[in-house]
């Protein structure tokens, strides 16, 4: 038996190829910025103009996904979609619900952490927030949760733009708020719904500041499967259309269609299912973009820092030209007032003298606004040495750095892919009996991206295989990769709800499932999933000895978490009732399996 696919390496120091390049990457970039980057940023103040100087914290933090759109367009139960779970704090309604940006990280316990509290930790990545005031950071919050996703990124929630062409005022610059998290993710999705196409003057200022990040952006229109095709058809010329006087580009913006339901929810409204095929395409590649960021987050990092180089580079050389051209006695005032007027044409002298690309430059009328505020007198005048320095990191360091990745692609450890069985986590625990006895190991990631009305449709569908163990010998006590717990987008799929008010056949459609309102009145409420020490009671209800319950969890407890989710129950409880009626072991694996649909995961 071998695995259905290749597996990730993981180093006797518990880490994988991609998080030791990682470290190594951000270790290298902190030190160069410091040493070649901050000191040209904070003699011509780029912080007045750009953002603050990078901490060191800013730099290593792990990779970012923000969310944009307008309320109720889905982006507090995509996260939870993501997760496979709520977060601390998260509020869903149809009406605007997420009041504030939230940032949902990983912890070891569920908590929130205010603002204030959160941008003074010298742990996280937000001290450059304090700019934006006491209002903003009362509008801010970290949200922590032990969630193995979360070891891989960062999500950070927003508050739901409101229609119309008028706003309330917040209190805080939204859209200077948009822009600064924008500069710090490695995604940006904006989202859409059908029955919300409109672009308000605010979600307008907010897509606008997205300037310079084109990169980075994904477009998703959500609720796909509460429109029926021709609808559809209608519904995303329309959305282009609406992009298009948004968005000046000559190119064609990609749109994502889904509809991104955690599997511990109920889809609302009518489910148009010739749908289907299309949202499952669609979700999965968005999918497949989400999965490559911890993957890319290094060579991603080094991007940023190169660019925001480039920028602080050219700001250099446009203060210290500005600067050079006042006369050293009388008339500094109306010398300076007069380049303000006249930016574009002393930008274009700053172009051809110092040879400089003109896409490089910013826009010559937010400059002039941020340069009003200071006197042109009062900067420092042009350093060579500076500029040296900045522009040997360009030539030399970055490229050097960059000859440590690897031209082809390998596996990714994220999303819950491993390299190894996990320590053993079950109630019955034996020095002798774990999973891989019965022939079982970890799971891998789905990308199976939703939930289908029927359960077993929705297990044909997840295209993922599990793992079966080969030989090998025993490993060193080291840390196994993260996976995603059991009702994550990126995990093996979970139960649907049933669509017949008077409840499903389970007895002729042997692929439902028979225990959902046991499993719902004995586990977790909130994260859906039995947990070890109550599975304990639960089991010893069967009156099988606890030899064969350790046989029983072994094999339901694939994935190795010390937990259950609602189809790793029904298959305990299957297996508990035919082991019963003194069916053997082996025969009533096979049995329960392959009436759940399950056989296709494994390689037998």
């Amino acid at each position: 038996m071998t695995p259905a696919h290749a597996s990730v390496s993981v180093g006797p120091d518990g880490m994988t190829n991609e998080e030791r390049l990682y470290q190594e990457t951000v270790r290298q970039l902190q030190k160069t910025y410091a040493k070649k980057i901050k000191p040209l940023e904070q003699s011509y103040c780029f912080e007045g103009f750009h953002s603050a100087p990078l901490t060191p914290q800013d730099i290593g933090s792990k990779p970012m996904v923000l969310l944009i759109g307008q309320y109720s367009t889905g982006k507090t139960t995509f996260v939870e979609y993501l997760l496979g779970e709520s977060y601390p704090g998260a509020h869903v309604g149809i009406e605007p619900t997420t009041d504030r940006f939230v940032a949902i990280m990983n912890g070891t316990e569920p908590k929130v952490i205010p603002g204030h509290a959160a941008a003074v930790s010298g742990d996280m990545p937000f001290s450059g927030l304090t700019k934006f005031g006491t209002k903003f950071l009362s509008r801010f919050q970290v949200a922590q949760l032990n969630n193995p996703l979360l070891s891989n990124l960062t999500l950070i929630d927003t508050p739901g733009i409101l229609s119309g062409s008028k706003q309330i005022n917040r209190g805080y610059d939204f859209i200077s708020v948009i822009n600064w998290f924008a500069e710090r993710s490695d995604l940006i999705l904006l989202l859409f719904d059908g029955y919300k196409l409109d672009i308000s003057d605010e979600f307008k200022g907010a897509i606008h500041s997205l300037r310079g990040h084109e990169d980075k952006v994904r477009i998703v229109l959500n609720k796909c499967d509460q429109i029926s095709q021709q609808q559809l058809m209608r519904v995303y010329g329309a959305l282009m259309w609406s992009l298009g006087k948004v968005i000046p580009t000559p190119e064609v913006n990609r749109v994502y269609l889904g509809s991104f339901w955690p599997k511990y929810k109920s889809p609302v409204g009518t489910i148009h299912e010739e749908n289907r095929e299309l949202i499952f395409t669609e979700q999965r590649d968005l999918l497949r973009d989400l999965r490559s960021i911890p993957k890319n987050a290094a060579l991603r990092r080094v991007n940023e820092i190169v660019k925001r180089a480039r920028q602080a580079r050219v700001h250099a050389h446009i203060i210290g030209h500005l600067r050079s051209e006042l006369p050293s006695m009388f008339g500094k005032n109306k010398k300076a007032k007069a380049m303000l007027e006249d930016l574009p044409s002393e930008f274009k002298k700053i172009q051809v003298r110092y040879n400089l690309p003109p896409g490089d430059f910013p826009n010559p009328e937010a400059f002039k606004g941020d340069l009003e505020a200071f006197k042109i007198a009062d900067f420092n005048k042009f350093n060579q040495r500076l500029i040296s320095v900045a522009d040997d990191a360009l030539s030399t360091d970055f490229p050097k750095l960059m000859q440590k990745f690897p031209s082809a692609g390998r596996p990714s450890a994220d999303f819950g892919e491993d390299e190894m069985e996990d320590r053993e986590q079950t109630p019955y625990a034996s020095t002798t009996a774990n999973a891989s006895t019965y022939g079982y190991n970890s799971s891998r990631a789905s990308e199976k991206p939703g939930e289908w009305p029927n359960e077993k449709q929705r297990i044909e569908a997840n295209n993922t295989a599990l793992d079966v163990p080969v030989a090998r010998p025993p490993l060193p006590p080291i840390p196994s990769v993260p996976r995603p717990p059991p009702y994550s987008a990126m995990s093996a799929a979970s139960s649907s709800s049933s669509r017949n008010p008077f409840g499903e056949d389970t007895e002729r459609n042997t692929g439902l499932l028979r225990y959902r309102a046991m499993f719902e009145g004995v586990s977790d409420p909130k994260r859906k999933v039995l947990t070890a020490d109550s599975a304990i009671n639960v089991f010893a209800e069967s009156g099988l000895s606890t030899d064969v319950l350790r046989d029983v969890w072994s094999i339901c407890d694939w994935d190795n978490r010390g937990e259950l989710d609602q189809v790793q129950f029904e298959v305990a409880m299957r297996l508990c009732a035919r082991l019963k009626n003194n069916e053997p072991l082996d025969a009533a694996k096979h049995q329960v399996f392959e009436e759940l649909g399950l056989l296709n995961h494994f390689r037998l």
